[in-house]
């Protein structure tokens, strides 16, 4: 047997000739678009997600500073009642006792300066921290909302390739633009 054979174009095999002959058309747009649109909104996620990240590890950090600045004032309170105890004891003592009493005193007065000091370290901390994870979440907002809109326009790009309508596909690459803008902005913040 010969390898010529007859060979029949079948209905759909003229039609896939002539769709080449004509270049890409409103589908193949279509796919590449949502493509775009897709790893536009993968690269988003990312970023929101290792920011958020970032923002909860900043926040955390804050709640431990407050958290070991509280231990401090409440160790300054604790040396304080000593003080005011060992003054109290002072008055009510006369001669080598109420010396005793007012050199604990003296001391716990001095413990409570370095306690002060290293719990408004940890306050100072604490506030830095907030302040940072604040400002790692502001830029957010933004880059929601351009998630939002590339949602927006995968959505519209789909009714395009279902319903042939063109006006979609421009609404659709309107808000793409949108979400270009914003993302653009968010990275810069």
């Amino acid at each position: 047997m010969s390898g010529h054979g007859i060979h029949v174009h079948a209905a759909h095999d003229h039609e896939i000739e002539h769709q080449a002959h004509k270049g890409p058309g409103l589908a193949q747009y279509i796919a590449i678009f949502t493509a775009i649109m897709a790893t536009l909104g993968a690269v988003i996620g990312y970023q929101v997600a290792t920011t958020l990240n970032e923002a909860m590890l900043y926040k955390n950090e804050a709640v431990l500073k407050k958290t070991e600045a509280s231990n401090q004032w409440n160790f300054y309170q604790a040396k304080s009642s000593k003080q005011h105890l060992m003054t109290i004891a002072a008055d009510l003592n006369k001669g080598a006792a109420s010396k005793k009493y007012i050199e604990q005193a003296a001391r716990y007065d001095e413990e409570k300066k370095a306690i002060k000091l290293k719990a408004e370290e940890l306050e100072a901390a604490s506030e830095k921290a907030n302040e940072h994870s604040a400002e790692l979440l502001h830029p957010l907002h933004l880059s929601e909302q351009a998630m939002t809109l590339i949602q927006i326009a995968i959505s519209l790009a789909s009714i395009t390739a279902l319903t042939r309508k063109r006006w979609l596909f421009i609404v659709a690459g309107i808000s793409a633009g949108g979400a270009f803008v914003l993302t653009a902005i968010s990275f810069m913040v």
